[in-house]
C-alpha cells in the first residue's frame, strides 16, 4: 500500500523588493495603440498628397498617354505640386497614410483618456460616480437620440497621421517607458527581510534601515481606473515605521500589491512572534 505523497509548501522568499514606478507606466496603451494603428495605416494602401489651396478632385478624365479615364487633381491656375528639393522633379505622394480618419480619432481619444485618468485621480467613492455617470448618460443619450447628431458632429473631426507618425510617436514613447521601468524606477526601492526594512533613495546614496517591529503597511487600491484598467491590479502602500526612528513612507504604483503585501504581512508577524 502507497502512502500518499503531499507537495511541499512554497518556500516564502527572503526579501520583497517594493519599487514605486512612474506615472509614465501607465501610458503603455498610448505606443500600444500607436504600433497597432502604424501597422494598420501602412498596409491600408493609401499614399498622402500635398497639393495647393483650391485643388478640386475630378472624376473619369482622360489622360493623354492613358487609355482608360482616370480620377485626378486639378490645382489651381499658376499653382504647382511640390518638387523633390534633390532633382527638381515633382515629388509623388509617398507617405502612407489611411483614407479614414476614424484611426485618427482613435488614438485622439486613448491619448486623451490616459491623461486624464494618470493626472486626476478618482479613488473610492468618486470612481463609482463616474462609471455610474457614464453608463446613466450613455442610456439617457440613447433613450433621447441624442447619439446620432453627437457622432454626425464628431465626424467633421478630421484627424489624420501618416503611418510613420504613428510610428515614431510610439518608438519614443516605449523608449522612454521601458528605460523608466527598467532604470529610473528602480533607482529608489525599498527591501523587506525579516526584521528590517531598508529604504534606498537613490543609487550611490547609501540605504537607511528600519526594525519592522511595530511596523503597519496600509494598502490603498481604491482608484477603479489607474489601479485596475492601466494598472494590471497594481496598488498604493502607506509604511508607518514605529520607534524612536518613526518615519511614514508613501509607495505609490507598486505593482503586483497583493502578493507583495502578503509576504510583507507574512514577515510582520513572523516578527511580531519573534519580538514576544
Amino acid at each position: 500500500m502507497s502512502t500518499p505523497t503531499t507537495n511541499p509548501t512554497p518556500t516564502p522568499p527572503s526579501e520583497v523588493v517594493l519599487i514605486s514606478h512612474s506615472p509614465i507606466f501607465f501610458w503603455w496603451p498610448v505606443w500600444l495603440v500607436g504600433f497597432l494603428l502604424a501597422a494598420m495605416t501602412y498596409f491600408d494602401n493609401h499614399v498622402m498628397a500635398v497639393v495647393p489651396v483650391g485643388t478640386v478632385a475630378e472624376g473619369q478624365r482622360t489622360i493623354e498617354g492613358h487609355d482608360e479615364p482616370r480620377d485626378v487633381l486639378v490645382l489651381p491656375q499658376g499653382r504647382k505640386l511640390p518638387t523633390d528639393k534633390a532633382t527638381g522633379a515633382v515629388a509623388h505622394p509617398r507617405l502612407r497614410m489611411s483614407a479614414s480618419n476614424s484611426l485618427g480619432m482613435i488614438y485622439a481619444v486613448t491619448l486623451c483618456l490616459v491623461i486624464v485618468i494618470t493626472n486626476v485621480h478618482m479613488r473610492g467613492l468618486w470612481s463609482v460616480i463616474v462609471l455610474l455617470g457614464i453608463a446613466l448618460t450613455t442610456v439617457l443619450f440613447a433613450i433621447l437620440g441624442w447619439w446620432d447628431p453627437i457622432l454626425r458632429a464628431f465626424g467633421l473631426i478630421d484627424i489624420h497621421i501618416n503611418a510613420l507618425g504613428y510610428l515614431s510617436l510610439s518608438f519614443f514613447l516605449f523608449t522612454i517607458w521601458l528605460l523608466t521601468y527598467l532604470v529610473y524606477d528602480r533607482r529608489n526601492r525599498m527591501i523587506f527581510s525579516r526584521g528590517q526594512l531598508r529604504v534606498r533613495s537613490a543609487i550611490g546614496s547609501g540605504e537607511r534601515v528600519f526594525d519592522t517591529f511595530g511596523m503597519a503597511v496600509e494598502k490603498h487600491r481604491d482608484d477603479v481606473f489607474r489601479h485596475w484598467l492601466l494598472g494590471f491590479g497594481s496598488g498604493d502602500l502607506t509604511i508607518r515605521a514605529a520607534g524612536t526612528n518613526s518615519e511614514q513612507f508613501e509607495v505609490p504604483n507598486v505593482l503586483s500589491v497583493n502578493r507583495k503585501l502578503e509576504q510583507i504581512q507574512r514577515m510582520l508577524q513572523e516578527r511580531q512572534v519573534v519580538g514576544s
